[in-house]
């Protein structure tokens, strides 16, 4: 399996999110546009970027120095067990609150109380699971 967010890794990701319907269509009815990073906390950049154009993911690879909408950082470890048994809207409030998932760019606050956002963020940690590179 390819590295977690490297170019290959985010790649699978955006055909995975494409294939979500809870996810990518859901999204589009509120017409979300968004430059998404993920990353590794502690690094300086994010690793890996998602290009979200109309709830579609339209770009993905590694991080070079586009302009980010939002940028999530964890441990790798922590990453790894999101993505190997996903993550519930109960958990994501906890890894938040407990400092576990962090947003260096982005309010959380907005976005977890708005349900057109709420529902595909959580969604997506899901859709990671079935990233295989």
């Amino acid at each position: 399996m390819a590295d977690l967010f490297s170019d290959a890794w985010m790649k699978a990701f955006m055909t995975e999110w494409n294939n979500e319907k809870d996810l990518a269509d859901e999204l589009a009815k509120i017409n979300f546009n968004s430059n998404i990073a993920y990353g590794f906390d502690g690094e300086d950049q994010p690793r890996g970027i998602l290009v979200i154009q109309n709830g579609k993911a339209t770009d993905g690879g590694s991080y070079a120095g586009q302009t980010i909408s939002w940028d999530l950082r964890a441990t790798p470890d922590n990453w790894n067990k999101w993505v190997e048994k996903g993550l519930g809207m109960a958990g994501i409030g906890m890894a938040y609150v407990g400092g576990k998932l962090k947003f260096k760019v982005g309010d959380y606050a907005s976005m977890i109380k708005d349900p057109r956002m709420a529902g595909p963020f959580v969604k997506s940690f899901n859709v990671m699971g079935r990233v295989k590179v």
